[in-house]
C-alpha cells in the first residue's frame, strides 16, 4: 500500500469534513459524469470520483459522517445527522482531523476488502457501511438501530408505509429500467450512479428529492451481470424496498449517519456479483 495514497485519503476525508458530506458526494457524481465524456492519461472515474479526492468511502463515508457525528459531539453542531452542512462553517481543526483519520480508515477498510480480501461486492459500499458502524459504535450513543423515543402506544416503523409502497415499486422499476439499458448498450455500469448522485444537488438545495443511487447501481449491477434490462429493473424495485427498510431501522432516532443506500448496494452487489454472474 503506497504511502501517498495513505496520505491522499487523509486529506480527502478532510475535504469531505470541510465541505460537508453530501456536497462531497455530488462532487462525486459530477466528476464521475465527466469522466465518461473526457479521454486522456487519467482515469477521471476510477481515480478522482472514486479515489482518494471524491471516493464516497472516503470523503462521505469517512470524512463527513465522521466529522459530522463528531461535532455533534462536542456541542458545535445540534444533528450528528446533518451530512448537508459544510463543518468548515465551524473553524474547528480537531473536527478535520477527524475527518482526516476517518478517511484513512476508509481507505485501509476498502483495500482490506477490495485487494486483500477481494470480496464479491461492491466494497466501497460496504467501505462506507463499515464506517457508518465504527461511527455510530465510537462516537454516537444512540446504538446501531437508534433510540426510539415513541411510547408504547406506537410501534416503531420498520418496513414501508402502505400508501407510499406503490411509489417505492413503480419508481425503483422505472429508474432502474433506465440505469439498466445504459449497462447493457453501452456497458457503463456506473453511469446510473453518477447522474443520481449529481443530482442530489437539489436536495442539497432544499427540495424534497430523494436519493436513488442505491436503485441506479443496483440495477445497473444486476443488468451488466445477466445482461438483461427487465432483471435490472426487478433489481431496481429491490433497491427501493430495501433502501427504505435500511433508512426506518438504522439511520432513524439516531444521532449520527448510517446510509441506507450503501447498505442496499452492498446486499443486492454480492447477489449480482456472486448468484446472478453464474447465470
Amino acid at each position: 500500500m503506497e504511502l501517498n495514497l495513505i496520505l491522499a485519503a487523509f486529506g480527502g476525508g478532510v475535504l469531505g469534513a470541510f465541505m460537508g458530506g453530501l456536497p462531497a458526494f455530488i462532487l462525486c457524481g459530477i466528476v464521475g459524469f465527466a469522466g465518461f465524456a473526457m479521454g486522456g492519461d487519467m482515469d477521471i472515474l476510477g481515480a478522482v470520483a472514486f479515489g482518494p479526492f471524491l471516493g464516497p468511502h472516503i470523503v462521505f463515508g469517512g470524512g463527513g459522517v465522521a466529522a459530522a457525528a463528531y461535532a455533534k459531539s462536542i456541542g458545535v453542531m445540534p444533528e450528528g445527522t446533518d451530512i448537508l452542512t459544510p463543518l468548515a462553517k465551524f473553524q474547528n481543526p480537531k473536527i478535520y482531523l477527524v475527518g482526516g483519520v476517518a478517511g484513512i480508515l476508509a481507505h485501509l477498510f476498502q483495500y482490506l476488502y477490495g485487494t486483500v480480501l477481494a470480496l464479491p461486492l461492491d466494497t466501497v459500499a460496504l467501505s462506507v457501511v463499515t464506517m457508518g458502524i465504527l461511527v455510530r459504535l465510537t462516537i454516537g450513543k444512540t446504538g446501531i438501530t437508534g433510540t426510539c423515543p415513541i411510547d408504547g402506544k406506537h410501534a416503531r416503523p420498520f418496513f414501508p408505509e402502505k400508501d407510499t409502497i406503490p411509489n417505492l415499486l413503480l419508481s425503483g422499476f422505472a429508474i432502474g429500467l433506465l440505469s439498466s439499458y445504459y449497462a447493457v448498450e453501452y456497458n457503463a455500469v456506473t453511469l446510473g450512479f453518477c447522474v443520481s448522485a449529481a443530482s442530489l444537488m437539489f436536495t442539497q438545495m432544499g427540495f424534497p428529492l430523494p436519493s436513488t443511487h442505491h436503485i441506479t447501481l443496483s440495477a445497473a449491477y444486476a443488468a451488466a451481470a445477466t445482461g438483461s434490462v427487465l432483471v435490472g429493473g426487478i433489481f431496481g424495485l429491490i433497491a427501493a424496498i430495501i433502501g427504505d427498510f435500511s433508512n426506518k431501522t438504522f439511520n432513524s432516532y439516531c444521532d449520527s449517519h448510517m446510509d441506507p443506500p450503501a447498505m442496499t448496494i452492498s446486499i443486492l452487489s454480492l447477489i449480482s456479483f456472486t448468484l446472478l454472474a453464474l447465470i
